[in-house]
């Protein structure tokens, strides 16, 4: 590894056991291995496009207001400025990022980047205990969160998950009326300008966080020069980004599928991007008519919802002319259902947070409906057994892939071990890959519910509902579901006294809702005098969903 420009080698000192690492491959492309050993994402994405003569064009729309990428670097800079001369940061710190979509979020996460640190980026629905987790795990001392999330950010960086003080823990609000201690307050009057620190191309530029079937977040950790390559990758040889693209999506920037199609793909393209502060199907479909986007990322359950909306209503989406689709697979009856409302086939793509982003995928005459697509230039894929071997054609078997970005999980040598094997990442899913080298998605290989394009770990939810003084033992696990594709659905055990009826179904739904992210509520709850277990104690989940059906 190339000399570490972090000041706090926190980041260094968690990376897995090089051994542990996946194969990381540049001679898929000629520009992957172009790469100097020194590189700061930010420079490369927003003050390079400033030299390309980019700066009076816009870079973000909202409903209220378009930013240039001129007016994106002054802030990110005066931003810079703030964190490190008025907040102390040094490189390699974290800071927490916690926000709808919105620009000055993005200017935050440059700024975090041009000052060294690294960006640990949150959903705004996160309840305290969970940003608490993740501030714990990548030991962040510093956030930085638009007012609107405030109520659950504070005591997070307060006081860490086992109830003791966070040391030097401290937030900043935006967002607001700009006041003292604001971080509006602090960027106010610094200079326009920043010298970036110079990272190394392998220094951690951000960590995302997923959730495992385990129920604890997992930390995935990506280079300055995993940034670069996920751009050089997908959306030049699968999209065709145009500088005169408008990209327009639902995912939060938390996502890394959100991030890529809102905020990276389109600043390396010079074109620009719709900000949603709320991503629901209507207000994507309303955002794509009014700032005419050509490019849409949304999952599938949102694909379907637009083209009942389509078929209901006189909508104006003639302007489209992508739309991609990843978070689930993308079942056949949407792909059919979006064709027929718009003209349109849909771009399938299978990425995953350890990768980054989609290395799967396929475009234009290369769809070919049902499959996820062929592997993505700069990536290969194939298609294993249980001890690693490739099977034949045609067969199920587990998913493998490498490429210029891969698994580093942050301090998990137990979880390391089981996503990269013989230097490949498994996803965790099974795939058939036909004679033509074209990958069909069978299933999750593991416990994880992907419900509506979000990740759900269905022993966290029993961890929260296990937090209810009417629960008795629980499971949850994902089962089949049209619109949403896999439904979250809670087997509950209920103490003695306690009356299993409808009214106990809503108050466990509303208290998980207040417990963790609304989201992975479950929205089916059954009760049941027991659940089955093995001899040595553990919940037979397969049980549950042979039972259910």
């Amino acid at each position: 590894m190339t000399q570490s420009a972090h000041v706090d080698t926190f980041c260094r000192e968690h990376l897995p056991a090089r051994a542990l690492w996946p194969d990381l491959k540049y001679d898929g492309l000629p520009e992957l291995a172009a790469y100097p050993p020194r590189l700061n994402c930010a420079v490369e994405l927003l003050d390079r496009a400033i030299e390309r003569g980019l700066g009076d064009r816009p870079a973000f729309h909202t409903h209220a207001e378009t930013w240039s990428y001129a007016r994106l670097q002054a802030t990110a800079n005066r931003i810079a400025h703030a964190l490190v001369d008025d907040l102390g940061i040094i490189p390699g710190n974290r800071v927490l990022l916690r926000a709808p979509n919105t620009p000055l979020l993005v200017a935050c996460w440059f700024a975090v980047l041009k000052a060294g640190g690294v960006v640990v980026c949150t959903m705004p629905l996160l309840r305290t205990r969970e940003i608490a987790y993740t501030a714990d795990k990548a030991e962040v001392a510093l956030a930085l969160c638009d007012v609107r999330c405030l109520e659950e950010c504070e005591p997070a960086m307060r006081t860490r998950l086992d109830g003791t003080p966070r040391a030097n823990g401290r937030t900043v609000a935006f967002g607001g009326d700009g006041g003292a201690g604001s971080l509006e307050a602090l960027m106010s009057g610094r200079p326009d300008t920043f010298a970036a620190v110079d990272t190394a191309a392998d220094d951690v530029a951000l960590i995302a966080f997923t959730s495992g079937t385990t129920g604890q977040g997992k930390g995935t950790m990506h280079f300055h020069r995993d940034v670069l390559a996920v751009c050089d990758c997908f959306p030049p040889h699968l999209l065709g980004l145009r500088p005169d693209d408008v990209c327009c999506g639902t995912p939060p920037l938390a996502f890394t599928f959100g991030l890529g199609g809102l905020v990276l793909f389109p600043m390396r393209a010079g074109a620009s991007a719709v900000l949603l502060e709320q991503g629901s199907p209507p207000n994507l479909l309303d955002a794509i008519e009014r700032f005419r986007a050509t490019v849409s990322f949304t999952a599938p359950t949102a694909y379907r919802a637009i083209a009942g909306l389509l078929a209901a209503g006189d909508h104006d989406v003639s302007s489209l002319r992508i739309c991609v689709s990843a978070g689930e697979a993308l079942p056949l009856a949407t792909f059919e259902a979006w064709k027929a409302a718009t003209g349109i086939a849909i771009v399938d793509g299978i990425g995953a947070t350890e990768m980054l982003h989609i290395f799967i995928s396929a475009s234009g005459d290369d769809i070919r409906p049902g499959s996820t697509g062929r592997v993505v230039p700069g990536y290969e894929a194939k298609v294993i057994d249980a001890h690693g071997a490739e099977v034949p054609r045609g067969t199920v078997g587990r998913l493998a892939v490498r490429g210029p970005t891969g698994c580093r999980y942050l301090g998990d040598p137990q979880r390391q071990r089981a996503y990269v094997q013989h230097g490949w990442n498994l996803t965790g899913d099974s795939y058939v890959q036909d004679a033509d080298g074209w990958f069909w998605y069978q299933a999750r290989t593991d416990d994880m519910i992907v419900s509506s394009g979000y990740n759900i770990s269905g022993p966290e939810v029993e961890s929260a509902l296990l937090l209810h003084d009417a629960v008795q033992e629980c499971g949850v696990v994902g089962l089949p579901d049209a619109e949403r594709g896999q439904l979250v659905t809670a087997f509950v055990v209920c103490k003695p006294g306690v009356t299993a009826d409808e009214t106990m179904v809503r108050t466990l739904q509303d208290f998980v809702k207040a417990t963790i992210a609304p989201y992975k509520y479950p929205r089916r709850i059954v009760f049941v005098d027991a659940l089955p277990r093995t001899a040595t104690g553990k919940l037979q989940r397969y049980r549950l969903r042979e039972g259910a059906k």
